[in-house]
């Protein structure tokens, strides 16, 4: 795993200096999702191939910016699907961004997850690695420092409410503006890393993106983004359902860019978020 994890670090470096130095212009090309791509989205998956092709553990590679997954090597036994940089869209307004991993042993799926880590831009770069603790560490004189383990509260105070809002059903706006009558504070940026980031930071709170009129099935990707916070959510001490099936670590997936509604937070607000989706299920 090691080696694996000092790619993730080197392509963090690379795709610092990518942020602070290249065009972040519109390119020719689409994604998997039909969104038209930034030269630094390219610029960033290039970067993370290129370094997790030099990892002999590495069997076979998934992003979000590819249709495909892509071999690697046959003897390898890591199967790892990122994001390479979520959030790409804030760059020009200079807000944090992030990259996500999700690290799968033989073969894709939730039940197959071994590791998890993702990498925020922010004004500083910090990447938090969750195997079986969760860790935080900071760049410093161009080397990532452990700085603490992660650990979610009982309940937290933050409120970061995904999809628009004219999409959602009745009872999950209930549920949201519920959580602001108990005084929890807004905290949503359009960028999946830096809010999550947040709330694990801060203690605890909610991140929803729920099945909505337009996306029933949801926005975010399961092996790119839902799976591997899941993962570290829950390894931190908090829990991460899909608001229907429960826990998401339990989900199955039908493509490498399949979608699913997700409910990221400390046990208290997860306990809500079920006590009114059962009632509507």
């Amino acid at each position: 795993m090691k080696d694996i994890l000092d790619a993730i670090q080197r392509s963090a470096i690379r795709i610092k200096d990518a942020i602070d130095t290249k065009d972040i212009g519109y390119s020719q090309k689409e994604n998997s999702s039909g969104e038209t791509q930034l030269q630094l989205d390219i610029q960033c998956d290039l970067i993370i191939e290129e370094e997790l092709s030099k990892v002999s553990s590495v069997h076979t590679i998934a992003s979000e910016e590819k249709e495909h997954e892509v071999l690697i090597r046959e003897n390898g036994k890591y199967f790892i699907a990122y994001d390479p940089l979520d959030g790409s869209s804030l760059v020009d307004v200079n807000l944090s961004v992030g990259s996500i991993f999700g690290i799968y042993e033989k073969t894709w799926g939730a039940v197959n997850m071994v590791a998890s880590c993702y990498v925020v831009y922010g004004p500083r770069v910090e990447m938090v690695f969750a195997e079986t603790r969760t860790k935080l560490y900071l760049l410093q004189a161009g080397e990532f420092e452990f700085v603490k383990e992660i650990h979610l509260k009982e309940k937290g105070n933050l409120n970061a409410p995904g999809g628009t809002q004219q999409n959602w059903k009745p009872y999950h706006k209930e549920l949201i503006d519920s959580f602001f009558a108990e005084g929890y504070r807004l905290r949503y940026s359009g960028g999946m890393v830096p809010d999550l980031h947040q709330i694990l930071l801060k203690g605890g709170g909610l991140f929803s993106y729920p099945g909505t009129s337009d996306k029933p099935d949801g926005k975010l990707r399961k092996l790119f983004e839902v799976f591997p916070f899941a993962f570290i959510f829950k390894i931190a001490g908090g829990d991460a359902i899909d608001a229907i099936n429960d826990d998401i670590m339990k989900l199955s997936h039908d493509h490498i860019h399949g979608t699913s509604p997700c409910f990221f937070g400390s046990k208290y607000e997860i306990a809500r978020v079920k006590e009114v989706y059962a009632k509507h299920s």
